[in-house]
């Protein structure tokens, strides 16, 4: 069983891109911070507590999220992961490497990532994506420093259609599959 991770900017296609995986067969888990932002709208609560709490309440359920996917036998796709608020804490509250070790050990994912990057043509705001898309190619830049420091190899996936992108992803598996003998 793999865990991979699809990240990069907001509105660079992550979402669109897990349906597509889903519609081929796949399990997919979704955007965390999207949940909890629209749960607190529904409320009545602005859209993100303070970022300490935030990052703390993402982090909780990209936990949950994991678990519950611990022994489904096949791919399982996230949007955003464990180490994405992970990183949003730091930000906020640097980890010690000790505690981050901790972390990486604990939360392992196919050691590949996939990056959507910023793309201005497809880049729409919402009820949940209130940024602008410098903020968007700000959180790119950061989370792919993240995840380089977490020692994962990122592999950016191209700005093209989203069948593409779906046939791009599942070939870069499949050659990791066989260079690794699977």
């Amino acid at each position: 069983m793999s865990r991979i991770v699809i990240t990069g900017a907001p509105g660079a296609g992550k979402t669109t891109l897990l349906l597509a995986l889903q519609a081929r067969g796949y399990t997919i888990v979704g955007d965390t911070a999207r949940t909890i932002i629209q749960d607190r709208r529904r409320r009545g609560l602005s859209p993100r507590p303070d970022p300490y709490a935030f990052a703390q309440e993402v982090l909780r359920m990209d936990i949950e999220n994991f678990v519950h996917h611990a022994a489904t036998p096949s791919h399982v796709f996230f949007d955003r992961s464990v180490l994405d608020a992970l990183c949003s804490l730091d930000r906020v509250t640097p980890l010690h490497e000790s505690e981050l070790s901790m972390w990486l050990s604990k939360y392992q994912y196919f050691p590949k990532v996939f990056v959507l990057p910023p793309w201005q043509a497809i880049y729409v705001n919402d009820a949940e994506r209130d940024h602008t898309f410098e903020h968007a190619e700000w959180v790119n830049r950061i989370t792919q420093e993240w995840y380089r420091r977490c020692r994962y190899q990122l592999i950016e996936v191209p700005k093209v259609s989203v069948a593409e992108r779906c046939t791009y992803v599942l070939q870069a598996l499949a050659n990791s599959d066989a260079s690794s003998g699977s």
